[in-house]
């Protein structure tokens, strides 16, 4: 059985905040000496956010329609890229 949209939202949220280095000073690092490809610190700021606005839009009742599921999903798989290209995520085995 398929989740509903709250419960979908709810597990992928989950999983970012589990995979992703949201809050480690590590990814925090700017500067002109740096060999990013992208902004690591943007991106997922972009993604924290973004969580921060749908956590709190659900505990007000509010269900995330289909598309913005897919969208914020489709954002995050390209943060994960990002982040792999900068060596700040491990590759799924």
């Amino acid at each position: 059985m398929k989740p509903d949209r709250m419960t979908a939202m709810r597990e992928i949220i989950a999983q970012v905040k589990a995979e992703f280095p949201l809050y480690e000073p590590s990814t925090f690092i700017c500067g002109a000496n740096t060999d990013c490809a992208g902004c690591p610190k943007k991106l997922l700021e972009m993604v924290d956010s973004e969580i921060c606005y749908w956590e709190s839009a659900m505990k007000r009742g509010v269900s995330p329609k289909f598309d913005e599921i897919r969208r914020f999903g489709k954002m995050c798989l390209g943060v994960r890229r990002a982040l792999l290209r900068n060596n700040l995520l491990r590759e799924r085995v």
